[in-house]
């Protein structure tokens, strides 16, 4: 029997497959627990039209996620903070405290998990931060970090 799976299930498929399972398979354990349909021209109609839906949107995030990268790199990003006379900052600044300076700079809110640092900035200086947003849309954006004062 064709069935599509509605959601992941072990060893047989992923959401939105389309697998032949035995008929008592399907009857008894996937099509009662809301696993998987039958697949009907009806139900492959709809799947179709839902993965449609689905790429779109993905599309549409991707653009926008583009445009406010753009945006993002248009300046730099001048923070200041305590450091002693060698340089080095009192404390670190971690992707949280960049994804709010970014923020607060820029107009536009940027989460801290779209920030990728290696390490926490440590020393004055400038820094190419790396901004992965969603959608797959990454860049570096211009960070200086000058003494307070």
């Amino acid at each position: 029997m064709k069935v599509v799976l509605l959601k992941d299930v072990p060893k047989i498929g992923k959401k939105g497959e389309i697998k032949n399972v035995s008929d008592g398979y399907a009857r008894n354990y996937l099509i009662p627990k809301k696993l998987a349909l039958v697949a009907t021209p009806e139900v492959l109609k709809k799947i179709e039209k839902e993965k449609q839906l689905k790429a779109e949107k993905e599309k549409q995030l991707k653009e926008e996620n583009l445009n406010l990268l753009k945006q993002l790199q248009k300046q730099l990003y001048k923070v200041a903070v305590k450091a002693g006379s060698s340089g080095k900052l009192f404390g670190a600044l971690t992707s949280a405290d960049i994804a709010k300076i970014i923020s607060e700079k820029s107009g536009y809110e940027i989460d801290k998990k779209w920030v990728i640092l290696e390490k926490p900035i440590k020393e004055l200086g400038l820094y190419d931060i790396t901004l992965k947003l969603p959608g797959g849309v990454s860049g570096i954006v211009k960070l200086e970090v000058v003494q307070e004062g």
